[in-house]
């Protein structure tokens, strides 16, 4: 039995494919540390993702808005029973697990980083500056500090590409056993992505929404209304592809990727137009904030147009990665023998162009950030004390565009939280960053 007051924790292997590594440990039990081990070993030496799934305790507070729920039915939520209910017969370290709970899947740097870098992204954290949010947790605030894992036998898998019923098996080499599940990983990431960039898109939009509030721009409201009113077309066809149906043209997700794209489009055209600005000012010399105002409206200020171009771009490339997922899931199962493949490379051609704008931007925020206000042009040799609070402010701002730029460290492991209730639903949680 296990006592989860002792933090004792069941983990699987998950294989997207039949792979043979090396035996990986003789141990019954594991520390976090050595499970994070374990993970690296079997990244270094699987040519195919491999993945560990942790099942925890249910937290008793969660904030559940911020994930994807899924029913029961649901082909995610089906896997995801099988895989327990089956451990729960055949082992004993998995007997208490076939109710609720909290799992943990982490799917390796190496394969991860091939969905392209720019869907998953280490969020700044709003209580701790310069900190990160890491994984979904526990009211304590951790979620595998102190725990002890118990790897789970060999077990029937959690079905194969056609469906909860589908065939599946177990890859065994050595001692090591891993349960082939690639529908469970495939849209456990799928799910744990999109709800990722949900989280990105719900916070452009309440940034955007204070911003316009302030600008009373009648052409930008009208462009951040149809942006967000792309929203339950893509939610209602994520809930399609998610139990294995077609997206039909009722769905109106073709009007929706259109909007999408058009706002794309424009982004594009605003950051060739910032680039061209940039590249007039004269180098090495500060600049007249008039100057830089007239080409980037409102720069100096705490809202403007240019901070709203900037959001409504962030908002239609959090929307543009939700409708990748959906492309790449859907090309995923037309295809069920190329399942991982099909999914990363669908991924990565659509995030090329996302990734191109994203680091265009961040060059234009780090050159603005960068440049010398010039002293106000005046007759006056002595300039008064609000002149001086105004332009110490403007450099002020100006130089805190730096920070709006996202750094990339080295390619994180990525976890998806799956909350499962006693009735078999899921709440899927945005995959984040694994926690090293």
């Amino acid at each position: 039995m296990i006592d989860y007051r002792k933090n004792t924790i069941p983990v699987w292997t998950l294989a997207t494919r039949d792979v043979r590594v090396p035996a990986f440990t003789g141990e019954k039990r594991m520390t976090a540390g050595r499970l994070a081990e374990l993970r690296t070993v079997l990244a270094a030496l699987a040519d195919e993702p491999v993945a560990t799934l942790e099942a925890h305790p249910l937290p008793e507070r969660l904030d559940r808005a911020r994930g994807i729920p899924l029913d029961a039915v649901s082909p995610l939520a089906q896997h995801l029973s099988q895989l327990v209910t089956e451990s729960a017969r055949s082992s004993s370290s998995a007997a208490t697990i076939a109710g609720e709970g909290l799992y943990r899947m982490v799917v390796p740097a190496k394969f991860a980083d091939a969905l392209g870098r720019g869907l998953v992204r280490s969020m700044n954290s709003g209580e701790v500056a310069g900190g990160l949010r890491g994984p979904l947790v526990d009211a304590t605030g951790r979620i595998v500090a102190g725990a002890t894992f118990v790897p789970v036998g060999t077990v029937a898998a959690a079905g194969a590409a056609g469906g909860a019923g589908a065939t599946a098996g177990v890859a065994v080499a050595g001692s090591a056993a891993l349960t082939v599940a690639a529908p469970l990983v495939l849209m456990a990431l799928a799910v744990g992505v999109s709800a990722h960039a949900d989280t990105k898109r719900r916070e452009a939009v309440a940034r955007i929404t204070e911003l316009l509030e302030q600008l009373h721009e009648d052409k930008l409201e009208a462009e951040h209304s149809e942006l967000d009113g792309c929203r339950d077309a893509i939610d209602k066809a994520t809930a399609v592809l998610l139990d294995q149906g077609v997206i039909g043209a009722s769905l109106g997700l073709d009007s929706a990727v259109h909007a999408i794209n058009s706002a794309l489009g424009a982004a594009d055209r605003r950051l060739a137009r910032w680039r061209s600005a940039l590249d007039r000012l004269p180098d090495g010399e500060p600049v007249d904030i008039a100057t830089l105002a007239k080409a980037f409206p409102g720069v100096d200020d705490d809202g403007g147009e240019f901070r709203a171009h900037l959001e409504l771009a962030s908002l239609a490339i959090a929307l543009k990665q939700r409708v990748n997922v959906l492309q790449a899931v859907e090309h995923a199962q037309k295809d069920p023998d190329n399942l991982f493949e099909n999914f990363t490379r669908a991924l990565k051609r659509d995030q090329q162009r996302l990734d191109d704008m994203q680091s265009g931007i961040a060059g234009v925020l780090l050159r603005l950030s960068a440049l010398e206000p010039a002293r106000p042009q005046g007759l006056r040799p002595v300039f008064t004390t609000g002149e001086v609070e105004r332009l110490m402010r403007a450099a002020h701002r100006i130089h805190q565009l730096a920070e709006a730029v996202p750094t990339y460290g080295r390619a994180s492991d990525v976890a998806i939280e799956i909350a499962r209730d006693k009735d078999g639903s899921v709440v899927v949680f945005p995959a984040l960053p694994a926690e090293s």
